[in-house]
């Protein structure tokens, strides 16, 4: 991962989220499941090698070559930038993270 602020500000707002889940419900398995959503959430948006998945489908079982590399640099731009290149990307992640903070909620606010 190129960026490791973008890392440390989710998981600083993980604790922040994880505290007042905590103060609010004095629940500490509320709270720890809380903590496994969010680092699970956090690390399939963060952590995985954009790079290499943002190559033709083809050419994943092969090594990301150092023109592809410096490629996708140049045209990636910002973190969020990245997104714009798959729509389908960005329907199915709001999707399943719609999903999944719903019914965190549900259980968080039983």
């Amino acid at each position: 991962m190129a960026n490791d602020a973008a890392l440390r500000t989710s998981l600083l707002w993980l604790a922040a989220v994880i505290l007042a889940v905590g103060v609010c419900t004095h629940s500490l398995k509320k709270m720890m499941v809380t903590y496994v959503l969010g680092v699970i959430g956090i690390s399939a948006l963060l952590l995985p090698d954009w790079d290499y998945f943002n190559r033709d489908f083809s050419r994943w079982p092969y090594p990301v070559t150092a023109q592809e590399r410096a490629n996708s640099v140049q045209a990636q731009g910002s973190g969020f930038l990245r997104f714009a290149n798959s729509p389908l990307r960005v329907i199915v992640y709001s999707v399943v993270y719609g999903y999944v903070m719903y019914k965190w909620w549900v259980y968080v606010s039983s």
